[in-house]
């Protein structure tokens, strides 16, 4: 049977869902890997994303999956992308994870490998503190925490302002959100995808 891959998700602008695609990208690359996207439930009310203008920008993912906590145990790996608020992951994000109790009280999750990805709007904005302090969530859950190794040498790029962490892919929306992920961030991101997939596959068959 193939390794089961799932990409959860939450993006308000698209920055993130653009960055999850060059993900599953990445574990496409990995033989007998299969990859799934899913979104977390929006808890912004219809109008304020109207008015904020996230309602344009998501209609290029409108017809992924809404993910239930639950089909988190189908994953052999998971690869969560959030936005960046104040340093943390997103309410959306943190209001999905409360929700996965039951996993957490039946070891569901546990021995599963777990990476983060995200996006902010500037430079120093968080993007560090977002995705390790989202790995105590994965912790608790008993997973396998992976992220981008340093043999990504993209990370070390000073050519340019990019995203890019040791802890996972990143990017830079812009205070306005104008700005899309560069092709340092995207390479980055599908690194990330294959490498994940890489280790979750080899985990997988050492199991067996």
């Amino acid at each position: 049977m193939a390794t089961k891959i799932q990409i959860v998700f939450y993006s308000g602008y698209g920055h993130i869902y653009k960055m999850a695609e060059a993900i599953a990208a990445g574990v496409r690359e990995v033989e007998d890997v299969e990859v799934k996207l899913l979104q977390v439930p929006e808890l912004v009310p219809e109008e304020v994303l109207v008015k904020s203008g996230m309602k344009g920008y998501r209609a290029a993912f409108e017809s992924v999956q809404v993910a239930t906590p639950e089909i988190l145990a189908e994953a052999d790996g998971i690869i969560f992308g959030t936005p960046t608020r104040f340093g943390n992951m997103c309410a959306q994000m943190r209001n999905f994870l409360d929700q996965t109790g039951g996993l957490w009280m039946n070891g569901g999750l546990i021995g599963k490998v777990g990476s983060v990805f995200t996006s902010t709007a500037s430079q120093h904005g968080g993007q560090e503190t977002t995705i390790s302090s989202f790995h105590t969530t994965l912790l608790h859950h008993g997973m396998v925490i992976v992220g981008v190794p340093y043999s990504e040498q993209r990370l070390v790029n000073m050519s340019e302002i990019s995203g890019g962490t040791p802890y996972g892919a990143s990017t830079l929306a812009g205070a306005d959100g104008s700005r899309q992920p560069s092709e340092n961030e995207l390479a980055i991101a599908r690194f990330q995808g294959q490498h994940v997939a890489t280790i979750t596959k080899k985990l997988v068959a050492q199991s067996k």
